[in-house]
């Protein structure tokens, strides 16, 4: 997605650059039901959902904000840019007068970290060969080849540090059985000494397949758990290439989070389903 200096195409900018403060008045605008105004239901409606997922929203503590967080997610045309386009629609121009400084303001410091992320290191290697060099695809991981051939994987784990012992089992039951597959787990397979939210982009995007995202009330605490899962859903809208596998394997106390409710999920809490959650697991990751 691109980022222009001086005027933003916000028809190219993902909501997910809209931060929660901004989220959170769109909600006190459009939560409450107006029998004059156009409310969250005329937003989601414009937005493609029907009316059996709109009526769901309605137990929702803020409608605006879950109808956000899915579009976001399920559609492959959502932008900011798109967002403004609905509210003028459904005549909420109030709305639009009253956010647009501060969305500018969301989508001015995205563009500012996507600038970040981007550019390359201040220390340049010593120049001591004539081969070409990629700093950011190169020496992140333990097999790296150091003649530049990136390290692959067929997953990236995104998991919090309470929930480890599974991804142990999960290491055993998936990489030391007849399934053979490869996985990318930060804390042993990635080298220390770079920037994380980097590297964890890098990884994502160009040398994992998948994403398995072990689901539990720690992972909803965690910030690095929750840009690795929306960066992931940034790259596949409406999970077209089946990119993202969410996984639980414990009881939560807390709502499963819905940005990742229209996912089918590998649930190991289910003792009838349990005997086949390692086969469909492994199945899912082999996919080309």
């Amino acid at each position: 997605m691109a980022c222009v200096d001086s005027d933003f195409d916000l028809w190219a900018i993902p909501p997910v650059a809209l931060n929660m403060s901004v989220r959170k008045k769109l909600g006190l605008y459009l939560n409450p039901r107006n029998a004059v105004a156009a409310d969250w239901m005329a937003v989601a409606e414009a937005m493609g959902f029907n009316y059996l997922e709109i009526k769901n929203y309605e137990a929702s503590k803020s409608p605006t904000e879950s109808v956000l967080e899915d579009w976001q997610a399920r559609s492959t045309d959502a932008t900011v840019g798109k967002l403004l386009s609905i509210l003028e629609e459904v005549e909420r121009r109030d709305i639009v007068e009253d956010l647009r400084p501060l969305m500018d303001e969301d989508v001015r410091k995205y563009c500012e970290n996507q600038k970040k992320n981007a550019s390359p290191p201040l220390q340049v290697p010593e120049v001591d060969s004539c081969r070409p060099r990629t700093p950011e695809r190169i020496g992140l991981t333990l097999e790296d080849d150091p003649d530049g051939a990136p390290e692959l994987f067929d997953a990236f784990i995104c998991y919090c540090q309470k929930d480890f012992q599974f991804v142990r089992e999960m290491i055993r039951e998936l990489e030391q059985t007849e399934c053979k597959l490869k996985l990318c787990v930060f804390d042993r397979d990635v080298l220390p000494g770079s920037c994380v939210w980097s590297i964890t982009s890098e990884l994502i995007e160009k040398r994992c397949k998948r994403m398995v995202v072990v689901i539990s009330d720690e992972y909803l605490d965690s910030d690095a758990c929750d840009f690795q899962t929306k960066f992931a859903l940034s790259l596949c809208p409406g999970a077209q290439n089946k990119r993202l596998i969410p996984v639980i394997y414990k009881p939560m106390t807390r709502p499963f989070p819905s940005i990742l409710r229209f996912l089918t999920i590998c649930d190991y809490t289910r003792p009838c389903t349990q005997a086949w959650f390692w086969i469909r697991l492994a199945k899912a990751l082999s996919q080309p």
